[in-house]
Parts: C-alpha cells; sequence; structure tokens
C-alpha cells in the first residue's frame, strides 16, 4: 500500500455584502468572506491538500479564478470534483487534518455539522475528518477580523 500526504492553506478576505461559507455550511455573521467562489476556505484548503497528495498541483490550475464557469460557484462542487481527479488515479482518502484560524464568528458550535456536510460530499466517514478552530489572540489579520484562514493536512492511500 502506497501512502501520501498533502499539506493546504487558504485565506480570503473578510467584507460586508457576503455570505460567509465554511466547511461547505451557510454561517451568520455580519460579514462573508470576498472571492471568485464562494470563497470556503476550508473546503479550499483541503482540495489544496488533496491535489497535493496526489502530485496534481493546486486548486487554481484546476478551478482558475479567471474562468466564469467558477465565478460564484460552491466550493462543495469543487470538492467532489477534487475527489473525482484524486480517485482517477487510483488514490482514495484517509483521514484530514483541519484547523481554521478565525476570531469570529465561533466556529466550535458548527464542526460537527461541517464534518457531515463534508463526508456527504467527498463520500467518506465524518469520523476521518479532524476540524478544529483557533484564534490567533487578536494578531495579525485575523486577529484584525480582516480574514479567515485555513489548514488542512490529509493522507490519502493508492488502493
Amino acid at each position: 500500500m502506497k501512502i501520501r500526504v498533502g499539506f493546504g492553506y487558504d485565506v480570503h478576505r473578510l467584507v460586508e455584502g457576503r455570505e460567509l461559507w465554511l466547511g461547505g455550511i451557510k454561517l451568520e455573521h455580519t460579514m462573508g468572506l470576498l472571492g471568485h467562489s464562494d470563497a470556503d476556505v476550508l473546503i479550499h484548503a483541503l482540495c489544496d491538500a488533496l491535489l497535493g497528495a496526489a502530485n496534481m498541483r493546486d486548486i487554481g490550475y484546476h478551478f482558475p479564478d479567471t474562468s466564469a464557469d467558477f465565478k460564484g460557484i460552491d466550493s462543495k462542487i469543487l470538492l467532489r470534483q477534487t475527489m473525482e481527479l484524486i480517485r482517477s488515479i487510483g488514490y482514495e482518502f484517509g483521514n484530514a487534518d483541519i484547523t481554521v484560524a478565525a476570531e469570529r464568528p465561533k466556529l466550535n458550535p458548527h464542526i460537527e455539522t461541517m464534518k457531515a456536510c463534508l463526508a456527504e460530499v467527498m463520500n467518506v466517514s465524518a469520523d476521518d475528518l479532524s476540524i478544529k478552530a483557533t484564534t490567533t489572540e487578536k494578531l495579525g489579520f485575523t486577529g484584525r477580523q480582516e480574514g479567515i484562514a485555513a489548514y488542512a493536512t490529509v493522507l490519502i492511500e493508492k488502493k
């Protein structure tokens, strides 16, 4: 059995007038993330980690923000397509460990819902998805509530 690991990172700016999507679910908040798609940083970091582990470049290569096809797209679609890509070359998902850095909103009450959503989209067990929330103790752009960052590490295995 061949296993591989991948790491992903994404960040988007918080702005007024946008919905806040994280982990595939809409959260109530006064601001949302700015991006070409729905700007779900958690899913984008997860896609990058999966693609990196499979040596398939990155999310921008497969789903460029210069393409009208992806304007406003639900990131769950990108995640589903990413899973299809890695499976098409013989890899299967092992597990993921994801950390989201945000001062607000508080994410802990939503983690189980996010895990269930992602598991359904990816066709995997929610038990194989770890999502953690942290703050940056008011330091940096996340601490100033200018944006949200996400980090993801995944394990995939060749079938």
